[in-house]
């Protein structure tokens, strides 16, 4: 994974696992040791899908670079549905408190999403790379510098 890539991710994931973690604080006074499991459940399902679509989408941008914000579109569509189903799944499961599990979900995924859009505002990655740019215009004219 590129730099910028790796930065991305790491700037979306810290932000998530601490929130998460208060999350969990908080579940677990309110709802004791179940509310904590499940909030704890629920953030790092979130990290999990959104981090694999962050990968997916970076190889997308990489390698088919015309389809990427449908892509990203999609992507975004299809992790909250899942999200949605987990939910739904886990709504009467007596593992974990289903309402900390539902609520740590959302606010991870919310904070995950806005985290990566910080980061992405953020990182000074070029439109157009410079070197392949001035490569194209040698090739051109002929020239070999």
């Amino acid at each position: 994974m590129p730099s910028n890539d790796a930065r991305i991710l790491l700037q979306a994931a810290v932000p998530t696992a601490a929130v998460g973690a208060i999350a969990a604080v908080v579940s677990g006074v309110v709802a004791g040791g179940k509310g904590a499991l499940g909030a704890v459940v629920g953030v790092l399902l979130a990290i999990l899908f959104m981090g694999i679509g962050l990968y997916v989408l970076q190889r997308t941008a990489k390698s088919l670079p015309h389809l990427f914000q449908a892509m990203g579109m999609m992507l975004y569509v299809a992790q909250l549905l899942l999200l949605l189903m987990f939910v739904g799944l886990f709504k009467d499961t007596t593992a974990f408190d289903p309402q900390t599990f539902a609520i740590g979900l959302v606010v991870a995924t919310v904070v995950w999403m806005a985290a990566q859009a910080r980061a992405h505002m953020k990182a000074k990655i070029f439109y157009v790379d410079p070197e392949a740019a001035k490569d194209e215009k040698n090739e051109k004219s002929g020239s070999s510098s």
